[in-house]
């Protein structure tokens, strides 16, 4: 599943997500969320999320 939909993401799902300085590589980072931070419904890179850690960046998978 693709992280382009909030809907499908909650606190505490286990994502993967790039972050803004990997966006070139695409090196995925994986955590736990605890915030959702983009507010529409959908996003074409997926939704941004701040993990438990503090690190923030674009879910692109779900459920690792």
């Amino acid at each position: 599943m693709n992280g382009h939909h909030r809907r499908d993401i909650q606190p505490g799902s286990a994502v993967k997500i790039v972050l803004k300085q990997d966006q070139r590589t695409g090196k995925l980072t994986s955590g736990i969320v605890k915030d959702i931070l983009t507010n529409s419904p959908s996003h074409p890179h997926g939704i941004k999320v701040r993990l438990t850690d503090g690190q923030v960046g674009r879910v692109k998978e779900i459920g690792i």
